[in-house]
């Protein structure tokens, strides 16, 4: 095998290595990305669960103050 034969395998052996590394790097990116994702819709789904769970006490007294209010003035009425 001549020199410069020699030197382009070599060349493209080294090519091929930063190839295979930002190769992984791009996967290992993506994979964290992906991670983010889901925690971020987790705890976006996971607050607004939390949230009408914590107020949901006060919306049913809402809801029956209005109907209450709204069979007196039914029975108002007739």
């Amino acid at each position: 095998m001549d020199e410069e034969s020699k030197k382009l395998i070599e060349e493209t052996l080294e090519l091929a290595k930063d190839n295979n590394e930002m190769l992984h790097s791009m996967r290992r990116s993506m994979r964290i990305a992906r991670i983010m994702s889901i925690l971020y819709w987790i705890i976006i789904i996971g607050s607004a669960i939390g949230v009408y769970y914590y107020i949901q006490p006060y919306v049913d007294k809402a809801l029956d103050v209005y109907n209450s209010a709204s069979n007196s003035i039914k029975s108002f009425n007739q």
